[in-house]
């Protein structure tokens, strides 16, 4: 099943998503080189920030270069992996690397990473495009930067 993404004004949240926001920046601009001096400076836990840290994102982290990874099966079929590539190109993604794992039981694991930058449609119709592909289940977006 996939996730939907909302964008829900800061003060709404909870603490603890603008603070995993200020470790990712600080360690994005080399305030702090470690995530364990990081999370100290802001008062959170190290699970707390592991927890959140690839599903809390800021509006301004989503402008100049954006990238996806995503993960899913494949059935051992022919042709099907090339299709996915191709919705993805078609929908203005561009793919950076691709890990797949030899078929067992006719299915094979898939972990691609992800340019959308220029990705014309939102992520969330990108993931249903591709889910709809025949042979092609458990497709799960595992983080975006």
């Amino acid at each position: 099943m996939l996730t939907n993404y909302l964008i829900v004004d800061e003060a709404m949240l909870p603490d603890v998503f603008s603070k995993v926001i200020a470790v990712k920046k600080s360690l994005d601009t080399g305030e702090f080189n470690h995530v364990s001096d990081a999370i100290k400076h802001v008062g959170i836990s190290r699970s707390a920030y592991y927890k959140y840290k690839d599903h809390v994102f800021s509006t301004q982290d989503m402008t100049l270069e954006r990238k996806a990874l995503i993960s899913f099966v494949l059935s051992d079929k022919k042709g099907i992996l090339s299709y996915v590539l191709k919705v993805i190109s078609e929908n203005g993604g561009s793919v950076l690397t691709i890990n797949q794992n030899i078929p067992i039981q006719k299915k094979a694991n898939v972990l691609i990473s992800l340019d959308i930058k220029d990705l014309q449609i939102p992520i969330q119709d990108l993931l249903n495009q591709i889910e709809a592909i025949e042979g092609v289940s458990k497709i799960n977006l595992v983080s975006v930067e």
